[in-house]
């Protein structure tokens, strides 16, 4: 499935693309900006109240938000782009935002530096996350990490206890056949199948010395690689230590679908920024954890990225605006307090400062986690190249038939290498 934007896409969204500013009075406002999203109805919640405030702040501006689930998120911002009916504001995220800057989606935001935004005190990494051969594409709104999500009263119920930043993906499936054979709940597994989720097998990739792409945009594993993967997510399956494939099918990759919060895991791999949106959601204390090493002296192959970006599109009439727009949102100490540490830890160390005292319970472990990454934390990775997007979904599809016996892990291997060389060959 692609999700490229090209013009092809127009007609994938029909009239049902009409937004909601579409169908205002023209007259009732004097500028209108429409902001599209995805995440979990938490995070709408948080930014429908922020985008009130900037109202408030800003007489004669509307702002009319749009969100989705991650899946349906980035086909609904292609078909929009490409019919010229893009939102004002866009979040974006890394594995994109080559694609759509080089495509000319975006505007580029450097004239508002200093002036209409003001990020100095922003990590320097974090701003060039967020640049594209030079010119600025896009503002953080917060940093994180990958993380597992476990169920702590889970593992207390099977009398284990929980994961620790030494622990081995050898431990984690021994871990996750005892909770699915202690049998405390009905129909429930140790762990989700990861074996789909991008960030977990970068993860694992890099703490074997390897990538998922190279600078200059190439696959940066081999079908060996891919392979090894498959079979210890294979072998989990065989095991009980995971969910089986009709179970994980269920999972759209966001956090309502997630074996999680479906009651079916104990464990799920996602970022740390949506640790407040699982909690949320499930009845169980939750907690943050890093993820298994391949062994006892591997280095960890996490890092800090941006979790998101908000970009201005290049179809805004006002694009100044806009900037005024992401500026507010990640430097207003009002809305710091209403987002809290949703879409990751500020970037702002003003903001950060401010906000440190004010978070609850939640806010702080995800503060913790991801400052506290240490040594398991490397470098930020280039910016993904143009087609990143579309190899995720290969990873997934691929995951998935070798889950349900259609390929064995070799053949997922061979098949995935394939279809990503060909993806990132098209540019």
């Amino acid at each position: 499935m692609t999700h490229k934007i090209s013009r092809r896409n127009v007609l994938a969204g029909g009239a049902a693309l009409l937004s909601m500013s579409a169908l205002a009075p023209a007259f009732a406002q004097e500028a209108r900006l429409r902001v599209l999203w995805w995440g979990s109805q938490a995070r709408a919640d948080r930014t429908n109240k922020v985008n009130q405030l900037f109202q408030e702040q800003n007489a004669g501006v509307a702002i009319n938000g749009e969100f989705l689930g991650w899946s349906d998120y980035w086909p609904r911002l292609a078909t929009q782009v490409a019919g010229r009916n893009a939102p004002d504001i866009i979040q974006m995220d890394y594995r994109y935002i080559v694609e759509y800057a080089r495509r000319g989606a975006l505007a580029p935001l450097d004239d508002y530096l200093g002036s209409v935004l003001k990020v100095e005190d922003f990590d320097q990494v974090q701003i060039k996350g967020g640049s594209v051969e030079g010119k600025l594409y896009g503002i953080s709104l917060g940093a994180n990490s990958a993380a597992m999500m476990v169920n702590a009263a889970a593992f207390e119920e099977a009398g284990i206890e929980l994961p620790t930043p030494s622990t081995t993906w050898d431990e984690m499936a021994r871990i996750g056949a005892e909770i699915t054979k202690a049998g405390k709940r009905k129909g429930f597994y140790g762990l989700s199948d990861g074996s789909a989720v991008e960030p977990l097998f970068e993860n694992w990739l890099r703490q074997r010395g390897k990538a998922l792409f190279t600078a200059d945009g190439k696959i940066a594993y081999d079908a060996n690689d891919a392979a090894e993967w498959f079979a210890m997510w294979q072998k989990m399956r065989e095991d009980k230590a995971c969910v089986p494939p009709d179970i994980q099918a269920l999972d759209q990759y966001n956090v309502e679908t997630s074996p999680l919060s479906l009651g079916k895991a104990a464990a799920s791999f996602a970022h740390s920024n949506q640790f407040v949106a699982y909690q949320g959601i499930n009845k169980d204390k939750l907690a943050l954890r890093s993820h298994p090493l391949i062994d006892k002296d591997a280095k960890g192959g996490h890092y800090r990225k941006p979790s998101m970006f908000f970009s201005v599109s290049a179809q805004t009439k006002d694009p100044e605006l806009g900037a005024k727009y992401v500026n507010f949102f990640v430097k207003d100490p009002k809305a710091a307090e209403i987002l809290g540490v949703e879409r990751g830890v500020p970037e702002s160390a003003a903001v950060r400062e401010k906000l440190a005292s004010t978070l609850d319970e939640l806010g702080r472990a995800m503060l913790d986690y991801v400052s506290g990454l240490g040594a398991l934390a490397g470098d930020l990775p280039p910016p993904p190249p143009s087609g990143a997007g579309e190899a995720e979904f290969a990873l997934r599809n691929v995951a998935e038939q070798v889950g349900f016996g259609q390929l064995d892990a070799k053949q997922g291997g061979e098949t995935l290498v394939n279809e990503v060389s060909q993806i990132l060959a098209r540019g």
